[in-house]
């Protein structure tokens, strides 16, 4: 048996966080045009002035939120988190303090503001994402993830760089966190984006706490919105933020922080990228999709998953494919991820377990022949079904004296199964077991 982890208290309300477990990521912006990762400025070092193209001709008319809020609730998931803003500077959002946002574009509307609404009529909580780099703001000091330093010498970045006064654009983020803040109701979760305050190799700084005022910027979100819970790229100390957030990996255990358990989220993706790539072709499949799932609640953590709409502002048809993949499992699976978390049991190989209370969850990967063996469970457990359907799944236990039958010979304090020969057709199938 393993011991669950208890993190420390943290200052947002996260009890919504760790029940929910299942939250929509959305990448959107100019980039979508481009249809070429969300970082195609920085890859291809793209000016300015050539990117303006894409705010030019930026219209999503098909754009309905109504629509993204009902496909991430049939999903089965709980909160979405939305880029208010990326490393391109682009605001979908109205602000009072830039020219470079969506009501400016063809659109010509605040895309924001609609979206939230939408969603909490679904019933999903609201999290903006707000890139803290900023790639077109004119006092952003360039820097090694800068478009322009792969066009420049170091000593022209340094040149450059002596018109720049970071601290300009620190008020200007500080503003618009709090219009974010103000304007838009209720928000449950910001989630920053990100912090390298290392130097490179020729001495021209990274960014980190003291560019963007970490501190003063936290102070000012917790007055504005006392519950709302912050991530973890601020560059802060460890026990500041409220969520802590691996990226594209899948941990392999509680996630820890200077030896501590936290609270925690792993953000992902459907396929390679982030922002809308029409040419990407990696795109996982229903399995993948739903383990992955199974595999951070199984761990301790939620699953953030990623959509990246085009520039008419629909979800491209794969996307769908995959929404609908979590949908149908989760329909007929949920209750062994909400309000779920890692099992003090460990689970037989090819399986995990995740517990709420008194529900323990197996979900069996590598479908066995007739009979699962689970270590540790002989007389703890009351009934066995499958969760799809609440058929009976029948079990014997051995306490200590080997068992012998034709098929296997079982010795200790063993749970035996006894599981169809056929797999149920259910991506991942699920006993639910209940224990005395």
């Amino acid at each position: 048996m393993a011991t669950v982890p208890q993190p420390a208290p943290v200052r947002g309300d996260i009890e919504w966080f760790v029940h929910d477990r299942f939250g929509m990521f959305i990448h959107w912006g100019t980039y979508a045009l481009a249809a070429r990762h969300e970082w195609v400025k920085n890859r291809e070092a793209i000016p300015d002035e050539a990117y303006q193209t894409y705010f030019d001709y930026f219209d999503p008319d098909l754009y309905d939120p109504r629509e993204w809020a009902r496909m991430a609730r049939e999903a089965g998931m709980k909160y979405f988190v939305i880029t208010t803003k990326h490393h391109e500077g682009f605001c979908l959002f109205d602000s009072e303090h830039t020219d470079y946002k969506a009501t400016n574009t063809p659109c010509k509307r605040d895309l924001i503001k609609p979206m939230a609404d939408a969603f909490r009529a679904e019933g999903l909580k609201v999290g903006f994402y707000y890139s803290l780099i900023d790639w077109h703001h004119p006092h952003y000091p360039i820097d090694r993830i800068h478009p322009m330093y792969k066009r420049m010498t170091p000593d022209e970045v340094r040149e450059a760089n002596k018109t720049r006064d970071v601290s300009i654009y620190r008020e200007y983020l500080h503003n618009q966190v709090r219009e974010l803040l103000t304007n838009y109701g209720d928000v449950a979760y910001l989630f920053f984006d990100f912090s390298y305050p290392d130097p490179d190799g020729h001495g021209i700084a990274g960014k980190g706490r003291e560019d963007w005022a970490s501190e003063e910027l936290v102070a000012m979100m917790r007055e504005l919105q006392p519950e709302i819970l912050i991530n973890d790229r601020l560059n802060l100390p460890l026990d500041q933020p409220d969520v802590h957030t691996p990226e594209q990996f899948q941990p392999r255990g509680w996630v820890e922080k200077g030896g501590r358990p936290v609270f925690w989220e792993t953000c992902q993706t459907f396929s390679g990228s982030w922002g809308y790539h029409r040419d990407e072709a990696t795109w996982k499949s229903p399995e993948q999709l739903i383990q992955m799932l199974v595999n951070t609640v199984s761990t301790g953590g939620n699953l953030l998953m990623n959509v990246g709409p085009t520039a008419r502002g629909t979800f491209d048809y794969r996307a769908k494919d995959a929404l609908k993949a979590y949908g149908d499992w989760l329909e007929i699976n949920g209750r062994s991820v909400y309000g779920c978390t890692m099992s003090e049991f460990e689970p037989p190989d090819g399986c995990r377990f995740t517990q709420n209370g008194n529900g323990l969850y197996l979900h069996v990967y590598n479908w066995p022949f007739r009979h699962l063996h689970i270590d540790g469970l002989a007389g703890k457990v009351a009934y066995a079904q499958f969760l799809h359907d609440a058929s009976e799944v029948r079990f014997k236990e051995h306490e200590g004296a080997p068992h012998s039958a034709l098929e296997e010979a079982v010795e200790g304090n063993v749970l035996t199964l006894d599981i169809p020969v056929i797999k149920p057709p259910v991506t991942v199938p699920v006993v639910e077991l209940f224990l005395k």
